[in-house]
């Protein structure tokens, strides 16, 4: 029987990764709904189930698809979990490390540089009231007070000092938004309990707990993986840390921010306002509260990093070679969960299907 590679999110536009996987000899099922017209769909969650031929799946992180231990354990010989995204969040790490299956992801520049610099956009239009004004002047007002921004950076003549931007999470993206903040002179702070020292310095960030941060920061910008750990991290409590209208951007994942805390502090104007590219549902049904806030939120349909040139094909030579060097026996790039790699290699090391 030939070994299976189950594309569970077409990202292929091409279909030329599949027929190269099928041309080795690889049964490669892909199914017929192209991934972005899938991920537009709503709808409840499915737990994915492979055949027991599968050695490798690919796909994205998606809310759609869910790949629990059970998923993991319907392909005894399962040798890899590819996702064409920088997220992972949708594979039970913890049971893929346990049961020595390898999950790789794709941080392809174009992928992490554009929610870097879409964060810093959504800063921006929210600290110099960018759809406000616009509003305003569409509608027959011309410098209206409630108007004002916010100058961002320290300024040398009169001793202001700038505003505090909190970054969570010190990987990829965070360290790109502390370099595309840099030249505005903000003062950067940041929660990382993973990061190392230097990446703190090397940024001309201060490390300060979580707790700090939200209590300092004018900006709070969230770039850290959902996980167990960051699941429902920013609830009532963090919220109420924060400063009086300060502003809360997430870029990140949905469910690491509690929604409904989040609307009781901006609709009791304990925050100014919140830029979020992700929900915990999405999209979000008609009668969620946070649509109702106006200004106070600016909303994007989880496509941040989605540019011109970029989005997710670029990670299809990624996903190819993972499943390659897999299926030969060889430990890809870009392994999410390192633990499982000496069990990985004890089972799998070696032993070419190809």
């Amino acid at each position: 029987m030939q070994p299976k590679v189950h594309v569970y999110a077409a990202v292929d536009a091409s279909g030329g990764s599949y027929e190269r996987m099928r041309e080795a000899g690889l049964d490669v099922r892909v199914p017929d709904e192209p991934w972005s017209q899938a991920a537009n769909r709503s709808g409840e969650s499915t737990e994915l189930v492979f055949a027991p031929s599968t050695v490798a799946a690919a796909g994205v992180a998606n809310r759609l698809n869910i790949l629990t231990r059970r998923t993991l354990r319907s392909a005894p010989d399962l040798r890899l979990i590819a996702k064409y995204s920088v997220g992972y969040d949708n594979v039970d790490e913890a049971a893929a490390t346990e049961l020595g299956i390898l999950v790789v992801n794709s941080p392809t520049e174009s992928n992490w540089g554009g929610v870097a610099e879409g964060a810093v956009t959504f800063l921006l239009a929210l600290f110099k009231k960018v759809r406000e004004r616009d509003r305003s002047v569409k509608d027959g007002q011309w410098r209206d007070p409630s108007l004002m921004g916010t100058y961002l950076g320290a300024r040398l003549t009169d001793d202001y000092p700038g505003i505090a931007v909190g970054i969570i999470g010190l990987g990829r993206i965070g360290s790109r938004v502390a370099d595309l903040l840099a030249p505005w002179r903000v003062r950067l702070l940041a929660y990382d309990p993973y990061a190392h020292d230097s990446q703190f310095v090397s940024r001309n960030v201060r490390r300060v707990s979580l707790d700090e941060l939200l209590s300092e920061a004018d900006a709070v910008t969230i770039h850290c993986n959902l996980t167990p750990e960051t699941d429902g991290m920013i609830g009532a409590r963090e919220l109420g840390l924060m400063k009086p209208g300060a502003v809360l951007i997430n870029s990140a994942r949905g469910p690491i921010v509690d929604i409904d805390a989040l609307f009781d502090a901006l609709h009791s104007d304990r925050l100014a306002a919140a830029a979020l590219d992700v929900l915990p549902e999405e999209p979000p049904p008609p009668q969620t509260p946070l649509l109702g806030l106006g200004d106070k939120v600016l909303l994007s349909p989880h496509m941040i990093s989605n540019n011109v040139g970029t989005g997710l094909q670029m990670a299809v030579p990624w996903v190819e070679k993972a499943i390659f060097a897999a299926v030969r026996g060889e430990v890809p790039e870009n392994v999410c969960n390192p633990d499982a790699i000496p069990l990985w290699r004890q089972r799998f090391a070696g032993d070419s299907l190809i």
